[in-house]
């Protein structure tokens, strides 16, 4: 007889398992307590304009692309377009720095603008080559449910390879010279909401994989990958109920047999959990002895913006660098305060996509790397926000608020009432007790039926490795089947 899989919060990665699980024959049913599937891969809409509310950097193409396949969705549907260049680096001082994933155009780039880093470039390329491939072997495509498996000889040896006792930027110091390339290649590590400084050199990868796997978009918004997937589900029958948050579950021994949502109540077979996995604790109060504390990866001060006006530029992804990076990061990750000076990136895809916004009108959006806490004063974010304008007029998009025609903020504050932990976007930071065996896993209670999905779970966050999270687990739930079958059939 089929099971049937309970997957809890419609984010991408419950959407994924979902994906995968029914392509294999399987019986799912998604439960999101929101009215619109795809957690933070959504979009801001305001009458005609439309632009991703989260994320916006498509990376790692291949693996995003042959995970879909796999879950029966092919390459043509996916409409993604190569950034080129992939994105422009402005300092404070009025210089910029472009960066390419063409080797050549990259080392001309540093020649004229880094004069003296061109060799130091060549060697991260050669030593993240083979790091790269390592790593993800050895941690983005393994589980570790055991974690005997993780405490192998050859996978320390990968992680003194990879230098997992090192951070980001000090690895990063091996390389270049001049503080302001340093910085174009560890600020990647704010992707997945880490500190430079408290991320494990593992997390540089992000940075080389720009250059070796490029910068992408999708047409119609990243979001518009939650559109597609979803369709696909209805058409294979998949229970979709939205507006049906989960209030309880019913355990029994080793094994979760029921659960209340929107005044129903389900029987389960087996349970995916996709919300922000500290938040899931609540559910299982049987565990409370198991629980550990987390620390949340950085948040996000977003500002969405409709303009009457399209500007042009070569690139859709811009960063715009304070004049003391180290200090923004202090203020985001140390002290938990607004930050005076701050580095922010800028994303304007109505330069390639028409879709998002009325003919000859555009769509902005802006973010400020700002910290994921309780207790931080939002009372001035308007402040911050005004600041921030200014420095976006002064040095990238001249006379912006005669253009703006609306706009919006949203806060940590936000996306905690959303179901974010702490208002962290990214889910829990990469620090080094917060990666591969230290991070929740897939099957992350002593219950036999209760698996976990998403950015707080290994192999970690960012839409891609979410993904990878996904089909670990679909391959995991895999096994087990057999592995019942095998039983049955021996017995």
């Amino acid at each position: 007889m089929k099971s049937e899989v309970t997957v809890v919060g419609g984010g991408i990665g419950g959407l994924v398992t979902a994906l995968i699980l029914s392509r294999r024959g399987e019986s799912v049913r998604i439960l999101e307590k929101n009215g619109h599937l795809g957690g933070r891969l959504t979009y801001e809409k305001q009458g005609d304009y439309k632009i991703d509310q989260g994320p916006t950097i498509v990376l790692l193409p291949e693996m995003l692309l042959s995970i879909l396949e796999e879950g029966g969705i092919s390459r043509s549907q996916i409409p993604i377009v190569p950034c080129d260049p992939l994105y422009h680096i402005h300092f404070k001082d009025g210089y910029s720095f472009t960066k390419y994933a063409d080797i050549e155009k990259q080392i001309d780039e540093i020649s004229r603008k880094f004069p003296g880093n061109e060799a130091g470039y060549y060697r991260f390329l050669e030593d993240m080559k083979l790091r790269f491939m390592q790593g993800k072997e050895q941690f983005l495509e393994k589980s570790f449910v055991n974690k005997k498996t993780f405490f192998t000889t050859k996978n320390l040896q990968t992680l003194m390879r990879l230098r997992a006792y090192q951070n980001v930027k000090k690895m990063m110091k091996n390389y270049f010279q001049d503080e302001r390339l340093i910085e174009a290649y560890t600020l990647q590590t704010l992707y997945i909401g880490g500190h430079p400084e408290q991320s494990p050199a593992m997390y540089s990868l992000v940075s080389y994989s720009e250059h070796k796997h490029g910068i992408w978009y999708l047409m119609g918004g990243y979001a518009k990958l939650v559109e597609i997937i979803v369709e696909e589900l209805k058409k294979r029958g998949v229970q979709i109920e939205t507006n049906c948050e989960v209030e309880s579950i019913h355990t029994e021994k080793r094994k979760v047999t029921s659960l209340k949502a929107g005044g129903s109540t389900f029987p389960v077979d087996r349970v995916v959990l996709n919300g922000d996995f500290p938040l899931m604790d609540r559910l299982f109060p049987v565990h409370k002895q198991i629980r550990r504390r987390y620390t949340p990866s950085s948040g996000c001060l977003l500002i969405y913006m409709g303009l009457n006006k399209i500007y042009e530029r070569e690139t859709i992804h811009q960063f715009f660098m304070s004049d003391d990076f180290d200090r923004h990061m202090q203020q985001v990750f140390l002290e938990k305060t607004l930050p005076d000076d701050p580095s922010f990136y800028t994303f304007h895809p109505s330069i390639i996509d028409s879709s998002l916004a009325p003919e000859g009108k555009g769509v902005l959006y802006t973010l400020v790397p700002v910290p994921a806490s309780e207790h931080v004063d939002w009372s001035k974010k308007d402040e911050l926000v005004e600041l921030v304008i200014d420095q976006m007029e002064k040095r990238g998009f001249p006379d912006l608020r005669k253009h703006i025609e609306w706009m919006r903020i949203r806060t940590p504050e936000d996306a905690q009432r959303d179901g974010l932990f702490q208002g962290g976007s990214f889910g829990i930071a990469p620090t080094l007790f917060q990666s591969g065996v230290f991070r929740p896993q897939l099957q992350p209670y002593p219950l036999d039926n209760v698996f976990a999905a998403g950015a707080s779970i290994h192999p970690g966050g960012g839409i891609p490795i979410v993904m990878q999270g996904a089909k670990l687990l679909a391959d995991h739930l895999q096994l087990l089947i057999e592995h019942r079958h095998n039983y049955k059939r021996g017995g």
